[in-house]
Formats: C-alpha cells, structure tokens, sequence
C-alpha cells in the first residue's frame, strides 16, 4: 500500500484487506477506468440506509418527515464535503489532467461523490459492520449536534436559496395522481430559476412529492 493510502487509511480509522476498492474508490470519471461511479452509487444508497438506521433508534419519538429531514442533513453535499475536507480526501483523488487544471481536486461535487465511494469500498471490503462503524465515526459530530439543529425541509430551503439571489420563486406542478383515493402516488415538477429544465419528485402525499422534487432542486443548483 503506499504510503499516503496509508495515512488515508489511518485517518478513516479503517485499513483495507483488498487495495484494489480503495484505488477504485479514489478514481474519477476523467482519469480512466475502472473509476468510482459504480462504488458512488452504492455508497449513496449505504450511507442513506445506515443513516436511517441510526436515527430510527436514537430517535424512537420523531416522527417520519422529521427522520427524513435529519436524515437529508446528514447526507447532503455540505455534509459529505466537510467530512471529505476532513480527510483531504481531495489530496488522495486520481483525477485526469483537464480536471486537475480546472480545480477538480477541490470541487464539492467530486469530493462529495469520492465520500460516497469510499463507502461504497468499505462495505465490499469489510462488510456492513465495518462500514457502519466508519460512517459512525466520521459522522460523529454531525449526529451529536442534530438535537440542537433546526433542520429546515427541502421547500423552504430552496425558497430561502432563491430569495437569497433575488430570484422568483419555485413553481410546483402535480403531473400524475395514481391510486385509490386512499393510497394515492403523485408526480410532481419543480420550475426554478437557475434549472436548465425542471426538476421531478414523487410520493405518496402532494407535499411529499413536492419536496422530493425541490431536494433534486437543490441538488443541480448546488444549493446544499
């Protein structure tokens, strides 16, 4: 192992029996193949499900949408590129020639997606356990003070983001209602200034599918 992996390692507290996932897991899109898409994508949905875990028993009175909120602030960009920052994760990332010279090293996007790879990589390498115990220990601070946060939901806060860069606000349009009346799904489109084109959203409730569709708002906007 080299040595900076080895300094990585020891700051993630975890140390891999097989290199080839932390290699994997450091390697953007730009630099070549096999890169971290794949483990991205899986440390995503790991990093969601360990989280929900984590606050269904810390937090046995909170309701749902309060679960999901906390839940969201744990997981969104801000968060994940504080814990890259942590790690100088930026430092340890193999990235082609076009995206060193542009910054890529220190753009949030990339070093939010190289956090979800490397728990992606930790969960093929050692497993559920291991992974939940580096996920508890990086995101330690972040859980610690989550009593004490006012955690707003994904509408307001790309509201408070529009207003803040005086820009009208978002429009909400249900596309489809599907069900019976008592167990409806709706489809839901979010128009806002700074989006390309409309962003989308779904659930079992017209808020609901309005929020999804704000938090993937927020999301291109790089509001988060």
């Amino acid at each position: 192992m080299k040595p900076n992996h080895l300094i990585l390692c020891q700051t993630l507290a975890y140390d891999f029996k097989q290199e080839h996932y932390l290699i994997t897991a450091l390697t953007h899109c730009s630099f070549g193949i096999p890169n971290n898409e794949r483990l991205e994508f899986l440390g995503d949905a790991l990093l969601n499900f360990i989280m929900a875990q984590v606050l269904f028993e810390r937090f046995p009175k909170a309701r749902e949408g309060q679960l999901t909120r906390m839940r969201a602030h744990l997981v969104k960009r801000e968060t994940l590129v504080k814990i890259a920052q942590y790690l100088q994760l930026g430092e340890y990332l193999y990235l082609g020639t076009g995206e060193l010279k542009t910054g890529g090293k220190y753009r949030a996007s990339t070093l939010a997606d190289g956090v979800e790879a490397l728990v992606g990589a930790i969960y093929l390498d050692g497993g559920l356990e291991s992974c939940q115990k580096v996920i508890l220990q990086l995101w330690n601070k972040f859980l610690h003070n989550l009593p004490q946060r006012k955690i707003k939901d994904p509408k307001t806060r790309l509201q408070e983001y529009l207003q803040a860069s005086q820009q009208d606000l978002p429009i909400y349009k249900v596309l489809s209602t599907q069900g019976s009346p008592h167990a409806q799904y709706f489809k839901v489109e979010c128009v806002a200034s700074g989006l390309k084109t409309p962003t989308y959203g779904s659930g079992d409730s017209r808020r609901g599918a309005e929020q999804s569709a704000a938090e993937n708002a927020l999301r291109i906007l790089n509001a988060e």
